[in-house]
């Protein structure tokens, strides 16, 4: 039902409802993509045990293991647990920035626990695939696992995806102005990786914005370098990379530009993408702490940035050698001897706990076909029958002042063909 609070007819508000024939069943199977992912993801799993087995060799050929061991002997256990805590907010904030986008929708039938997987199937399928290139096709696959259509499941994931990488680089950009003499004087020459890696990657949102606002003459460009490669037999599969030109771009535009009609919502989605990714960066402070080494916070922030910009890049499953390389570069002053348990710590909750943890939420699904809008609107009427003077109308447990008769709302039926029960 579509419940328009804000609507005013003298002082009273009204509320419209509708009712809606329920959304195509989604059949079982899979998608070529989500197969693809998995496919990814097994590879990446498999990789990513080989380079575990490799840093294991690594301490104990170069003597380190006693060391490495001592440290995390010495680690504050309560340190830790507030860096976890950090990692569930960064999960927490994600979930909200899918919550924000769906609530625009009042007819849309995803729950919060659909959220939860959705954000859990790009922790997943993001780590373990080069890039995080499999978390965008298995959030799509699973958006329409609700019962949304491609359209609207796209539409959703693109925009989010805009979102998040435009915080990525504005947390950077504030980052590297507040703190570039602090840069210079830690790592010198190294200042220029920094403005390196942050120019990739605003050239990569710059890109995104122009596939947005400009889809046909990506389009006539993205044919150009087809029918060029497809002469030179640089391609296996020209049909493909021609579906992706000619379909996917356009679909990616319109998601973002429905999107855009709505700027408040958007910036509000960018105020939780940054606080996400504070709590992201903030964890590797609670790591030194954890080490009983005390370090400057924005410092610390600042540096995380940069690890994430740096292993974003490198295209190999969990950022890996980024990752590494951007967490020794970065913390190593920091850490000092504890440098390789400290990593160790910080890889394992962000990156090897989440994964696995992940993995049991993929198959979470809502109970429930009432909107989040219903169930927001619903809650506040009921807010607001509770205040003083402002009693009117009992409708299924909404307390309104209405004007005509509401009709009864009608659960839409989900593709589990459950519904009823609240998240």
């Amino acid at each position: 039902m579509s419940a328009d609070s804000t609507g005013r007819e003298g002082d009273s508000p009204k509320v419209r409802a509708k009712v809606s024939a329920p959304r195509p069943k989604v059949t079982g199977g899979g998608s070529p993509e989500s197969e693809d992912s998995k496919a990814d993801a097994r590879k990446g799993a498999l990789f990513l045990a080989v380079v575990v087995g490799i840093y294991v060799a690594y301490l104990l050929v170069t003597g380190q293991m006693g060391q490495f061991l001592d440290a995390l002997s010495k680690v504050d256990r309560g340190w830790v647990g507030g860096a976890c805590v950090m990692f569930l907010l960064y999960f927490v904030f994600g979930v909200l920035a899918y919550v924000i986008a769906v609530y625009l929708d009042p007819e849309s039938p995803v729950g919060v626990r659909d959220l939860m997987s959705v954000e859990a199937s790009g922790v997943f399928f993001g780590n373990l695939t080069p890039m995080m290139a499999g978390a965008v096709p298995a959030q799509i696959y699973r958006l329409t696992r609700t019962g949304q259509d491609v359209g609207e499941a796209s539409a959703t994931q693109f925009t989010r995806f805009i979102m998040f990488q435009f915080g990525v680089v504005l947390f950077a950009a504030i980052m590297l102005a507040s703190k570039l003499s602090y840069f210079f004087q830690a790592y010198g020459d190294i200042i220029i990786l920094n403005l390196i890696v942050f120019a990739v990657h605003f050239l990569e949102l710059a890109g995104l914005f122009v596939i947005c606002l400009c889809p046909k003459l990506v389009m006539r460009v993205g044919n150009w370098a087809i029918r060029f490669a497809t002469r030179h037999h640089w391609l296996k599969d020209p049909s493909k990379y021609d579906d992706l030109v000619n379909r996917q771009v356009m679909e990616f535009s319109r998601a973002f530009k429905r999107a855009a009609r709505d700027l408040p919502s958007m910036g509000l989605t960018l105020l939780v993408t940054m606080a996400q990714l504070f709590c992201l960066y903030a964890i590797p402070w609670f790591v030194l702490n954890a080490f009983g080494i005390r370090a400057d916070f924005v410092e610390c922030l600042a540096a995380g940035s940069m690890v994430q910009m740096v292993s974003s890049a490198v295209p190999l499953p969990g950022g890996t050698g980024g990752a590494e390389g951007g967490f020794y570069l970065f913390y190593g002053h920091m850490f000092g001897g504890s440098i390789s348990a400290g990593f160790l710590v910080w890889r394992i909750i962000t990156f090897f706990g989440p994964t696995l943890l992940a993995a049991p939420l993929l198959g979470l699904r809502s109970n429930s076909s009432q909107s989040i809008y219903y169930r927001v609107q619903r809650l506040r009427n009921r807010m607001a029958g509770a205040l003083p003077g402002k009693r009117g109308k009992s409708h299924r447990g909404i307390t309104v002042r209405v004007k005509g008769k509401v009709p009864a709302y009608k659960p839409k039926a989900k593709p589990n063909g459950k519904d009823g029960n609240k998240d």
